[in-house]
């Protein structure tokens, strides 16, 4: 298991646009500093990046509850990667192949738009979103009604049998979370005309994504004030750090029982993106025992984000 590493990490599109307490944003960026060395250092050959979409790349014109991107583009959102993203064709459509065989049902797509859950985490972890090949695999944690939490566990356990009898040096990272609530709409609550984005409001006109962007800002700064309330749930770090605890631990049992309702009520709109993480852990997991070290968690209001990033390697292997 030496060939292969795990990162799993929050992301938020507000780290380039809003500034907590100085000492708060210095710890976040140095934690993904750190971890990019790590990246550098282990140089991988291969990616594979479970992440969710929000409402960028993916609608309710046709939302699967996973699917892999055998030709993928960064989606451009909050001024991020908008190119193409190094997918090895082949390689991508023999994980779909080996994932449906084994009874889960992974959508592909020739066309998959990336958005920051895929591209952020990327830039900060390997300082080039094209510097090494990349198997993205979005999971839906935005649209409901949402995949099982315990399938996303099957999907990532499916994964790790994949990676498992590969001989690259392989980099699982999970994309999302923790707790946060931003606003998210939703159908059923909203009217016509947003109803109408949610379904078809792939490539936007700049200017509502201009108009869509400076609300999820106000919101930022809104909690950062104290205000908004009511309209958010707060973070909730005794959630985040119950979960980051059982992923350092491998009690990733918790999730087979899981259910929609205690993230939503926990960890808000954005936190069944947790979803992310349990499939790489699963991946992670299934390929062998590991040993997991937890590099950050803050709760900062001002990015909207539980922000936690944790690491893993196979048990027994030294750095």
């Amino acid at each position: 298991m030496s060939n292969v590493r795990l990162i799993c990490a929050s992301h938020t599109p507000m780290m380039e646009f809003i500034h907590p307490a100085p000492e708060v944003e210095a710890g976040a960026r140095a934690a993904f500093a750190d971890l990019a060395r790590e990246v550098e250092a282990f140089d991988p050959q291969l990616i594979v990046m479970f992440a969710p979409d929000h409402f960028n790349g993916f609608f309710y014109d046709l939302m699967p509850p996973f699917c892999l991107g055998v030709r993928a583009c960064g989606a451009g959102d909050w001024d991020y990667w908008a190119e193409a993203l190094p997918v090895p064709e082949a390689l991508a459509l023999d994980l779909v192949r080996h994932v449906q065989n084994e009874g889960v049902d992974l959508a592909y797509s020739y066309r998959m738009q990336a958005d920051h859950g895929f591209t952020q985490p990327l830039a900060l972890l390997t300082r080039d979103v094209t510097r090494y090949p990349v198997l993205p695999i979005f999971i839906n944690g935005a649209a409901h009604p949402l995949p099982p939490v315990h399938r996303a566990l099957a999907l990532g356990a499916s994964v790790g049998r994949f990676l498992a009898g590969r001989s690259e040096r392989v980099l699982i990272i999970g994309s999302g979370g923790l707790s946060h609530d931003p606003p998210t709409p939703q159908m059923g609550h909203v009217g016509p005309e947003v109803e109408e984005f949610l379904i078809a409001g792939r490539n936007p006109a700049p200017e509502a994504r201009a108009r869509r962007q400076a609300n999820v800002l106000a919101k930022g700064e809104a909690l950062a004030r104290g205000e908004a309330k009511g309209e958010t749930l707060p973070l909730d770090a005794a959630w985040d750090e119950g979960l980051i605890e059982d992923f350092l631990a491998g009690r990733l049992g918790r999730f087979e029982t899981m259910r929609d309702a205690e993230i939503s009520a926990r960890g808000g709109r954005g936190g069944h993106e947790i979803r992310a993480w349990i499939a790489a852990f699963a991946a992670m997991r299934t390929i062998g025992p590991y040993a997991a070290t937890r590099h950050y968690y803050h709760p900062i209001d001002e990015w909207i984000a539980g922000m936690g990033m944790v690491s893993a390697r196979g048990v027994g292997e030294t750095a």
